[in-house]
């Protein structure tokens, strides 16, 4: 490809994040306009963006139907509701508001996709904060921090686990014993930050909880027809992929929020058109456009290059390889989304080990379902860590952050760039270092 082209889809790529980091511009305004400059500037077509979308539609599609459903059943005023009993099981304390947003987070999250798991509890938090007189902008990025370190608890709990998993054909058992141990870790360095980076929030105490606001429930009957849409929606996500005709988490989401906008239609509770109106478009606008200024990265071969340099400095030693991978990866996730990010790092990561030796050419097949040898097994466990845990870093190093900038903004609040990054940063460089440890002790001592 062109040396032109890869200098603007770099360019465009670094402008599009300085642009986020400032703030000079909205997030979604500055990937939307990069993404369409890269075509209007012929580094690929319309047909080739669109494809790079195409290549994420369980993403897309996963993100609005779960939008929809969570949307639709907001006139039973069952999230106040359940806000309201939060706060009082945590007897008005915020220490226990936070443990208890830790504690419910976390084993959601073992089975379900992290940023799955913020649209449905992040619609809990804003009604809680208020109901204590706090801010819910902190609330929400600590359950950001929790769902993407519990996404490492097991394979499915995190987009990117799961890729790099499903590539190197780790099962879900094996997953349990080699890996789980360090998403422990990573939910406890969270933990152990609360009291610091939450000090406010830690210290508050309600003193009169009978001056909480008693929110009803509205519809009974519909909620209840709702609970079972969710839980079959639910069920799937475990367990739709190993059915005999295999259904998507994806295509589960989409059928759950068609059931639940024809509920709300025939019951009255709600319009169609208000509940699609209500959609968080702009997070959906951002993740489209993001995939294709990735792909555009990957089009002209910058991802590549960067990836000959990683192996020219490396060689063989995969020791030094599987900690400089976890830092490096880590780093990058925290400004790149980590789903495009793996997508492309995994089959570079591959080339790296065929190419320095370690392993034959054909691991390079779309068909390999064999096993990789033990010793260069870490360079990819560091890249889950990697990729997952950087993603604390920034506003931009996750789905599930955005996600949540997105619910923040639709209850009157932004979550700024400067502001997710004063937790961020220091909560992602101890879960580096400690994710470093576990990787060294665990498979390279």
């Amino acid at each position: 490809m062109e040396n032109w082209q890869a200098i603007i889809a770099t360019i465009t790529f670094v402008t599009v994040i300085f642009l986020v980091m400032t703030e000079w511009i909205h997030l979604t305004i500055a990937a939307f306009l990069g993404a369409v400059l890269l075509v209007f500037l012929n580094v690929m077509t319309l047909p080739e963006a669109i494809g790079y979308i195409g290549q994420s539609h369980g993403t897309l599609g996963l993100f609005f139907g779960i939008m929809v459903l969570v949307r639709a059943f907001e006139p039973t005023k069952i999230f106040d509701y359940l806000a309201t009993q939060m706060v009082i099981f945590a007897k008005g304390r915020g220490n226990l508001l936070l443990l208890a947003i830790v504690g419910i987070t976390t084993p959601i999250c073992a089975v379900l996709p992290n940023a799955t798991t913020v649209m449905l509890l992040a619609p809990l938090i804003p009604p809680m904060a208020e109901e204590v007189g706090i801010n819910f902008v902190p609330l929400l990025i600590l359950m950001v921090f929790v769902a993407n370190s519990a996404g490492l608890l097991t394979i499915v709990g995190d987009p990117a686990t799961f890729i790099v998993g499903d590539a190197i054909n780790l099962s879900f058992t094996d997953y349990l014993f080699r890996l789980s141990l360090g998403g422990v870790i990573a939910i406890v360095t969270v933990v152990a930050t609360l009291p610091f980076l939450f000090r406010k929030i830690w210290n508050t105490k309600l003193e009169n909880l009978n001056q909480l606001p008693h929110p009803q429930i509205n519809h009974p009957r519909v909620l209840a027809v709702g609970g079972l849409i969710i839980a079959f929606v639910l069920l799937f996500f475990v367990v739709g992929e190993s059915l005999p005709v295999p259904i998507s988490p994806a295509a589960a989401a989409l059928l759950g929020a068609a059931l639940a906008m024809l509920l709300a239609h025939h019951t009255k509770i709600d319009t169609v058109n208000h509940i699609l109106r209500d959609v968080d478009w702009s997070t959906l606008i951002f993740f489209m456009s993001i995939f294709v200024l990735i792909g555009g990265l990957e089009k002209t071969g910058v991802v590549q290059g960067l990836s000959g340099v990683l192996a020219t400095i490396l060689g063989k030693n995969i020791a030094l390889g599987s900690i400089a991978i976890l830092f490096f990866v880590g780093l990058v996730s925290s400004v790149v989304p980590n789903i495009p990010l793996v997508v492309a790092m995994v089959p570079l990561l591959k080339q790296y080990v065929v190419n320095v030796g370690l392993v034959g050419a054909e691991v390079l097949s779309p068909d390999f379902q064999g096993q990789l040898p033990p010793e260069v097994l870490p360079l990819f466990y560091a890249m889950m860590f990697g990729a997952t845990l950087g993603g604390n870093g920034t506003l931009v190093g996750a789905s599930s952050n955005i996600v949540a900038a997105g619910i923040a903004e639709q209850h009157g609040r932004r979550i700024t760039f400067q502001r997710f990054l004063r937790y961020g940063i220091p909560v992602m460089t101890l879960q580096l270092i400690t994710s470093a440890l576990f990787v060294i002790v665990r498979f390279l001592l």
